[in-house]
């Protein structure tokens, strides 16, 4: 009886949480959406900025997402049975499936480390390698500069995580809880039913998103076609993004879901966010006149250090604006370097719900690596 009524209460737990979590995005959803249908002056600077945030970014990422995602979905293998061959090559292995864009790996990593099948210094290791979903914002508008942050991602979480092995042994806060992270059974949301409206929408974005970054002009038809599709795409993804019912962890993270499903939540997460990046931007440009890249220049020396705290956020929300803010020319190539590394995107989550003090530990830990390279790079090329 008594584990019934446990049962009960864990289940009625689960619910009240994701009602919490579904009421909340919600809220923000609509929120920015009441922003499109203002008048005057103000309601062009919205819509202008949802529309450039979709058709210079969100497709961009959709078309990375499918790309990495549909990777991530044929790839079957038995990782245990991998990191027992592995052992002397975990802190490596974990800094580059850190690397790799999205959270996917990282996550892997982390739910090993709990079951103790691998040391503190591959969790370290992995996440000051991982830049999470941002990843594929960078990848999308700028690779060369992705690559250049996968290639330091990896260096530097595996130099971090054989020093912190070295210095505190493979054993040294070992987990040795034998707990799965477990996804909510959710086959299908009523999102799903808007998936391929959704995928209707993005092809001519997507299209027309090459062709404006390639600055090929438009007759006012295909102008006023391009403000339509862009609008809609935008309205659209915040829409589907504020009712789902699954967290943004598992929206990108979850193989048991079909890859355009994957793909559009993910898509959803990362244009909701970015948009929220560009009116950030542009109302507080439109109430103060104050030009920010002038701002961030004045501060220039403490703008990295700024961007490295931010990281300590867990989930991948905040460093996807950061990155919106670099790849807009407000803040330095070195800010963006320091948050990557700092930031554990959404593998921090189930780190801290099931060993928060190495989770702590951890990510102080990759705050150093972070300072080396984004100060090491503003003050030798800055």
């Amino acid at each position: 009886m008594n584990a019934l009524i446990n049962a009960i209460n864990e289940k009625t737990k689960i619910i009240l949480e994701n009602d919490g979590r579904l009421l909340k995005k919600s809220f923000f959803g609509l929120l920015l959406l009441s922003l499109v249908f203002q008048g005057g002056e103000f309601g062009e600077v919205i819509r202008s900025s949802m529309i450039d945030a979709y058709i210079q970014v969100s497709v961009f990422v959709g078309f990375t997402l499918f790309v990495f995602i549909g990777l991530d979905s044929l790839t079957k293998f038995d990782v245990k049975n991998f990191l027992s061959k592995t052992q002397k090559f975990h802190v490596g292995i974990a800094a580059f499936l850190g690397a790799i864009p999205g959270c996917g790996g990282a996550i892997i990593v982390v739910t090993q480390y709990i079951q103790g099948r691998i040391s503190f210094g591959s969790l370290v290791a992995v996440l000051t390698a991982t830049m999470g979903d941002a990843a594929f914002l960078i990848l999308a508008i700028e690779p060369t500069t992705g690559l250049l942050i996968f290639g330091i991602g990896i260096i530097f979480g595996s130099i971090s995580g054989y020093i912190i092995d070295f210095i505190h042994g493979i054993n040294f806060m070992q987990s040795e809880t034998k707990i799965k992270v477990e996804f909510e059974k959710i086959n299908k949301t009523f999102v799903s039913n808007f998936n391929f409206f959704w995928l209707f929408l993005f092809i001519p974005g997507f299209i027309f998103g090459i062709l404006v970054a390639f600055q090929i002009e438009f007759s006012p038809v295909y102008n006023s076609l391009l403000v339509f599709v862009a609008s809609a795409g935008a309205i659209l993804s915040i829409f589907m993004w504020s009712l789902n019912p699954l967290s943004d962890f598992q929206c990108s993270t979850d193989k048991s879901r079909g890859l355009l499903s994957r793909v559009v939540d993910t898509t959803n997460f990362v244009t909701t966010w970015v948009i929220s990046g560009f009116l950030v931007f542009e109302i507080f440009i439109y109430f103060t006149s104050l030009d920010l890249k002038i701002f961030f220049d004045l501060w220039l020396p403490f703008v990295p250090l700024v961007a490295i705290l931010f990281g300590f956020l867990p989930g991948c929300g905040p460093q996807v604006v950061v990155a919106t803010f670099y790849l807009n020319g407000y803040i330095p190539l070195s800010a963006e370097l320091g948050n990557a590394i700092s930031n554990d995107g959404d593998a921090l989550f189930p780190a801290i719900a099931l060993a928060p003090k190495a989770a702590i530990l951890a990510t102080l830990y990759s705050a150093i690596p972070a300072l080396v390279v984004a100060y090491g790079y503003f003050y030798l090329f800055e």
